[in-house]
Formats: C-alpha cells, sequence, structure tokens
C-alpha cells in the first residue's frame, strides 16, 4: 500500500481532471469573493448616509449622496448576479467531476476486485467489499461535490477577510482573529475522536449488509428451515450494534457545533467591543466598524 496520504493519492488519481479540477476552483474562489462583498457594501452606504458629501465614494468624484446610493444598488446588482452566475459554474463542474471520478474509481476497484484470489475472499465479509464498493465510494463523491469547494472557499474567506481587517484596523484584527486556534485546534481534534467511532460504524454497517446479503440471496433455503426468526434476531442484534455504534459518533458530532460556537462568540464580542471603542474616540469609521462587525462572523464561522 502507498505511504502517501489518501488526499495526496486522490490527487494523483484525478491527475487527467486537472484541467476541469482548476476552473472549478477557480469559479468557487470568485464565487466566495463575490459573497464577501455585501458586508463592503452595507459599510459604504452606512458611510454615505453619515458622512454624506465627506463619504469615501464622495473622494473617488461622486459627491451627490443620492448618485452615491444609486450606484452602490447598480454594484449590489452586478455583484449578486456574479455570485449567483459562478456559484451555477462551480456546481456544475464539481458535481460531473465528482460523478465521473465516482465511476473510474467505481470500475478501477472493482476490477482489481475480481483479479483477487479466492484466499483473499475467504478473509473478507462481502458486506465489508460491499461498503467499499459503495458506501466509501459514494463519500468521495460527496467530498468532490461539496467538501473540496468548501475547503478552497474557507480559504478563499480567511485570505480576504484577514485582509480587509488588517486593511481598516489591525487591533481589531488582533483580537477577532483570537479564536482561529482554538476552532482549528477543535476540528483537528474533534475529527481524530471521530474517525475511530465512525470506524465502528462502518464496521456495524458490512457486517449487517453481509448477514442481510447472504439472508437474502438464501432466502428458499431460510424459508425451508423454517428459520425465519432465528435470522429476525440475527437481523436485530447487528442492526441494534448499528444504532448503538451511530449514537456514540452522534453524541460527538452533536457538541462540536455548539462549542465552536462559544470560540466565535469571543472574536465577535471583542469585534463588537474593541471597534465600538475605537469608533466612539473617532479612530474608526462608522462605515467601517460596520464592515467590521459584519465580516467578524463571515471569518469565524466557516472555519
Amino acid at each position: 500500500m502507498s505511504e502517501a496520504g489518501p488526499f495526496k493519492r486522490l490527487l494523483s488519481y484525478m491527475r487527467p481532471h486537472r484541467g476541469t479540477i482548476r476552473l472549478a476552483s477557480f469559479c468557487s474562489i470568485l464565487n466566495k469573493i463575490w459573497d464577501l462583498a455585501p458586508p463592503l457594501l452595507i459599510g459604504l452606504a452606512v458611510d454615505v448616509v453619515v458622512l454624506r458629501e465627506d463619504s469615501l465614494l464622495a473622494s473617488m468624484g461622486v459627491e451627490d449622496p443620492w448618485h452615491q446610493l444609486v450606484l452602490l444598488s447598480v454594484l449590489t446588482f452586478l455583484i449578486w448576479g456574479l455570485e449567483s452566475l459562478f456559484e451555477y459554474f462551480y456546481g456544475v463542474l464539481w458535481r460531473n467531476l465528482a460523478q465521473t471520478v465516482q465511476h473510474e474509481l467505481r470500475l478501477d476497484t472493482f476490477d482489481h476486485v475480481q483479479q483477487q484470489g479466492m484466499a483473499w475472499f475467504d478473509e473478507r465479509q462481502k458486506g465489508d467489499i460491499l461498503a467499499i464498493l459503495n458506501d466509501d465510494i459514494n463519500q468521495l463523491e460527496r467530498f468532490l461535490d461539496k467538501g473540496a469547494n468548501d475547503l478552497l472557499q474557507v480559504s478563499t474567506t480567511v485570505i480576504v477577510v484577514g485582509a480587509v481587517f488588517l486593511l481598516i484596523s489591525w487591533q481589531v484584527a488582533l483580537f477577532a482573529v483570537l479564536p482561529i486556534p482554538i476552532i482549528v485546534w477543535g476540528s483537528f481534534r474533534y475529527q481524530r475522536s471521530l474517525e475511530p467511532r465512525y470506524a465502528r460504524v462502518r464496521d456495524a454497517a458490512g457486517r449487517m449488509n453481509a448477514l442481510l446479503e447472504n439472508d437474502l440471496s438464501g432466502m428458499s433455503t431460510v424459508q425451508s428451515f423454517t428459520a425465519e426468526a432465528h435470522e429476525l434476531a440475527r437481523v436485530e442484534v447487528l442492526s441494534e450494534d448499528y444504532r448503538a455504534a451511530n449514537r456514540e459518533a452522534i453524541r460527538l458530532s452533536a457538541a462540536f457545533t455548539p462549542l465552536i460556537r462559544m470560540a466565535i462568540l469571543v472574536g465577535f464580542t471583542a469585534t463588537l467591543l474593541l471597534g465600538g471603542w475605537l469608533t466612539l474616540e473617532g479612530t474608526l469609521a462608522i462605515g467601517a466598524y460596520s464592515v467590521l462587525v459584519f465580516m467578524t462572523q463571515r471569518l469565524l464561522w466557516p472555519l
């Protein structure tokens, strides 16, 4: 077995589709950039209403407040249109790529399985093999369909929002990013804790699938020996094991979001208080403060 990590092996496997990956990634990044623009537009709108002829847009040559608002309205329409357009593009590209890779991987995996000797099959349950050919490959398809885009958009958010924070106020930026190490550490800890739990779920699913497959293929034998009640009891035991394994995973996964939300609260409160204090002191514009407040959750929550 290759010592390379699963992600590196996946990238190597998808090398023939590099052009599609690059184009889909480009659309995902542009979609997120347009998605992050509305808080900036809100800040500019607040700036226009409060400062009027002294606003940032006025310093760029659009002096009349009404014309400034019209310009912001046109920009809002264009930005939302571009965001929707690139969302459509990346959705089509990633989903088609996911379906193509799923198809190719299933064929390659099945071809590999067929080349194994009978001793290999004797050492493994049919349910485990079916879980690989179906569940595992379907999980990969779901990652390419949604997970790859999410990773790119989170990275884009951190870079763009971080740059905006530093440009407006490095002091507020410093306090806003305080929860990020906690969130990142918690995410990795959560993943490591969840992996063995979902491994047990997968093992339980494999054993149950093997029993169901054997019973269905041998139903005539089961009925001939009037063993329906016995087989039902066996299915009940394995199904209960599957439910118990899922309960352990659910208990941990359900606690993750509330705990991360509390870490986000620290960054949001810091932005609210420090940014508000700087605004009251006159060192931070009201429009800039509005941008920081809206951007804080956009920075922290996707993590």
